[in-house]
């Protein structure tokens, strides 16, 4: 029998390294950018065509490569980072493995341009699918050059399952961010299709953070810094008042290099533990210095989970470390004795003989007299002018019912007759409880309705089907408010900007991802527009399709949640009434749009069971 068992070629094994280094675009530059950090550069440009389908560039300044380190730096497990097995165990740099170069190279075609300082002329080598196409000397600045194109030409599998430009875009962002967060003395820049998207200068922690997500987190931030023998831990995290459900940018960084680690995440979190609602997460900009013998970063090959010999002890550092912050920084007034400036306040002195003040009372004035008749004439003007108020509160139950929508979507699980008899048998009387429930009789026993999540769902199909009709009302602010996005958040906005107009948002660019809200949805009085618009983004965010309708969807939900009538508020019969009314002319009205429970029926046997 013949033998079955082969060498794979060198350009096969490297397109299926590539599988697992290189997994889209974002990749690419994580790893180029990586490799411009190691080399020294202080400023790193990076552009991209097409959200990195059409081209990748980046260029650095940093130490550049010879001729002969050039071409070898694309062959496998070539590396100048690493010499012996025991260097894994104490590395200083971001790259060690030597695959990266080699994986790119595999499934794009890749031009270097690169120079060492004390050479006279570069070099200019093109490797298309593995295979060298080209070398020359050339004439170029010192640093590295690395133009990528046509990524995935020779993978089309992997090429067709790449997602969106936007949502490819968004992946790169957040590569970039991640190493422009722990190099903040090195500029930075992004440029998409031309139009500059990122221009970091270099500066300190703080103003890098700022200057990538925008002012606002500026006065929220308190510094964690503390230093012991096993580890050095500083950064940043918000104020208690900074949390939100979701969107907090939560970052964790281990010897400048950035990481996932749900338990440390826990951490800061039980740090915050009765400081911010439950669901709610602050944000965190927390970086690690720890021994490189310590901890093991070579588990994966995206380098983004870590080991720790000392996990556990690390755990308490970073607890104790978020608490003494929180309790450092708290925000609670203290008494300042500094009256320079300050007006002077007068002392009681005893022997100014000041009279007590003296009040005037009308002796002869009794209200149970009756009123004069220019008394009774200004009355009778005053009940003119509120007349019609009485019929208008009486309409307003009625305005709650008017809320209605026919969604056809598959979820309905309740059937048609169950909802009609339901409603037919109710009692016409509501118990509100503890201004979160409503409780009302039917048939079968005690139906118990959770106020807020039933006005979710009956904004929800009214706002998402005046969405497809496109009968949304545009409602003017008084005073326009201006809210700054951050590089991707701008991103998402533009990509659901129809969305958002039919909505009834009117944005105006100012420049610099800062937007100008002008006018907003009509019926949402008393809702802060920037923290609507803001919630509503990163909704979007989360939903990577490009589906009109799945936007529709979520943008809907974002909508209603915040336009919903709040936990705790106090309902009249007729209020509750028409919500009542309102959620069963819904297609489903036992689940919210995210599935959560409406209601549910505690049986006549129950309650009588438990009263026996």
């Amino acid at each position: 029998m013949s033998d079955v068992i082969q060498l794979l070629p060198d350009s096969v094994a490297n397109q299926i390294a590539a599988g697992e280094v290189i997994q889209r675009p974002a990749s690419v530059i994580k790893e180029l950018v990586e490799n411009s950090v190691d080399a020294g550069a202080r400023n790193i440009n990076v552009l991209v065509v097409d959200a990195g389908r059409t081209s990748i560039q980046v260029i650095d300044d940093g130490k550049g490569m010879s001729e002969t380190d050039a071409r070898l730096a694309f062959e496998r497990h070539a590396t100048s980072k690493i010499r012996k097995a025991d260097d894994l165990f104490a590395l200083h740099t971001m790259g060690f493995r030597g695959e990266a170069l080699a994986s790119i190279a595999a499934v794009a075609q890749v031009e270097l341009k690169t120079r060492q300082e004390t050479d006279e002329i570069g070099t200019d080598l093109t490797i298309a699918g593995s295979r060298v196409v080209g070398q020359e000397p050339c004439s170029c600045p010192v640093g590295s050059n690395f133009m990528i194109e046509s990524l995935f030409f020779n993978v089309p599998a992997r090429r067709k399952f790449l997602k969106s430009n936007s949502t490819e875009l968004n992946n790169i962002i957040t590569s970039f961010e991640r190493i422009a967060l722990v190099y903040p003395e090195i500029s930075f820049t992004l440029h998409s299709n031309g139009s500059e998207m990122f221009n970091l200068k270099a500066c300190g922690l703080r103003q890098r953070i700022i200057d990538i997500f925008g002012k606002r987190l500026n006065q929220v931030l308190l510094p964690v810094d503390v230093d012991t023998t096993m580890c050095k831990v500083h950064g940043f995290v918000g104020k208690p008042e900074s949390a939100k459900k979701k969107g907090a940018h939560q970052y964790f960084f281990v010897n400048g290099r950035f990481m996932k680690h749900p338990y440390f995440h826990k951490a800061v979190q039980m740090a915050f533990e009765r400081l911010v609602p439950q669901g709610e997460q602050v944000p965190y900009f927390i970086y690690f210095d720890i021994q490189a013998e310590d901890i093991d970063v070579n588990i994966h090959p995206t380098k983004t989970e870590i080991k720790f010999e000392n996990e556990q002890a690390i755990w308490q550092i970073l607890t104790a470390a978020v608490k003494e912050t929180i309790g450092k920084f708290n925000d609670v007034p203290s008494i300042d004795f500094d009256t320079e400036g300050c007006p002077d306040i007068p002392v009681f002195n005893p022997d100014n003989n000041l009279g007590a003040p003296k009040v005037k009372i009308n002796t002869s004035y009794n209200p149970f007299k009756e009123t004069t008749s220019a008394q009774a004439k200004s009355y009778s003007q005053w009940e003119n002018l509120y007349e019609g108020l009485e019929k208008e509160a009486e309409t307003e139950g009625d305005i709650f019912v008017s809320r209605t929508l026919r969604q056809e979507t598959p979820d309905i699980i309740t059937p048609e007759p169950q909802k009609e008899s339901l409603i037919d048998e109710k009692s016409p009387a509501h118990y509100q409880y503890k201004g979160q429930y409503i409780m009302t009789a039917v048939k079968s026993g005690l139906m118990i309705i959770d106020q807020h999540r039933a006005h979710v769902r009956v904004l929800y199909e009214e706002y998402l089907d005046n969405l497809r009709a496109r009968k949304m009302n545009s409602q003017k602010v008084l005073f326009p408010e201006n809210i700054q996005l951050s590089a991707a958040e701008g991103l998402t906005l533009a990509k659901i900007m129809p969305e958002m107009q039919d909505m009834g948002f009117e944005l105006t660019p100012m420049g610099g991802n800062v937007f100008s809200i002008n006018a907003i949805p009509a019926g949402l009085d008393g809702i802060n527009p920037t923290s609507l618009v803001q919630d509503m983004i990163i909704s979007a965010m989360e939903k990577t399709g490009d589906v009109r309708d799945e936007i529709n969807q979520n943008l809907s939900l974002s909508l209603a949640r915040n336009a919903a009538i709040p936990l705790g508020q106090v309902l009249s019969n007729e209020e509750m009434e028409g919500i009542v009314n309102a959620l069963f002319a819904c297609n489903n009205p036992n689940y919210t749009p995210d599935g959560k429970n409406i209601l549910c029926i505690i049986k006549q046997g129950e309650i009588e069971q438990l009263l026996g």
